[in-house]
């Protein structure tokens, strides 16, 4: 395995964080507010939640926080195929729910990469061992008719490495190892990821003001009385209303 040049993984992080942030800002000037009202009401309600902003908030921050994960998770898998592409050959897999695929010590490596440790439901970790089964046995058929390693690789997280339902799961500073040979590579990336943070979060929180003032007074309009308190059964007749159950039950 190559060593890994720290100088172009700093580049590398430094140009797709920023189109990392990029993206959480199109998140937030594409949404509208039904698809924010989608959220669960009733937790809303139960959390005593009485203003329009509080609830706006509230939301805002429910969906920001998904998106995030989503996004990040992301720019994470697309780090760990570039230094694996620079140590080991490595590339972007294209079989379903792999992301990546190397070579390294006679064994192939075929990997789905996941940001953190508390991902999926058991349905969608079923699948993943299914779609790692499925690129295995298509390995085997192919001209990589070597020792084939399955790999769910994590990016974070002190879990310790094991043997699990056919494959190995690999956690955080070892699964950095795993794709470059280099024990400190889950500390050296932290500074790099950070990079003008500060400016990034500002412009960020400027369209996420904007964002719930234009919210909370849309939804002032729609979903609150005259006296203006949240008119609740309206909220959760928009959110859960569709009653045709009298045409299929007698």
């Amino acid at each position: 395995m190559n060593p890994i040049n720290l100088v172009e993984v700093n580049e590398f992080v430094n140009i797709n964080i920023n189109d990392f942030h990029r993206r959480k800002i199109r998140a937030l000037e594409q949404l509208k507010l039904e698809k924010l009202l989608h959220k669960n009401p009733y937790l809303f309600k139960a959390k005593n939640i009485s203003t329009a902003a509080d609830l706006i908030s509230g939301l805002l921050e429910a969906f920001l926080s998904s998106s995030e994960e989503k996004l990040f998770g992301d720019f994470l898998e697309g780090l760990a195929v570039f230094i694996a592409g620079k140590t080991c050959g490595g590339h972007k897999s294209t079989a379903p729910g792999i992301d990546l695929e190397f070579t390294n010590n006679g064994v192939y490596y075929v990997v789905s990469v996941k940001s953190g440790p508390n991902w999926g439901n058991s349905s969608q970790q079923k699948k993943l061992e299914d779609d790692l089964k499925t690129a295995v046995a298509r390995l085997k058929q192919s001209r990589h008719a070597q020792n084939i390693q399955p790999v769910l690789g994590i990016c974070y997280g002190k879990t310790r490495t094991s043997y699990l339902r056919g494959y190995m799961k690999i956690v955080g500073q070892n699964f950095w190892y795993l794709i470059s040979e280099n024990r400190d590579l889950y500390l050296d990336i932290i500074e790099p990821i950070g990079y003008r943070a500060r400016e990034h979060n500002q412009v960020f929180e400027q369209e996420l003001s904007r964002v719930k003032n234009n919210f909370t007074w849309l939804f002032i309009e729609r979903f609150c009385d005259e006296t203006g308190r949240i008119d609740w059964p309206r909220l959760v007749h928009f959110n859960s209303g569709n009653f045709d159950l009298d045409q299929f039950v007698t």
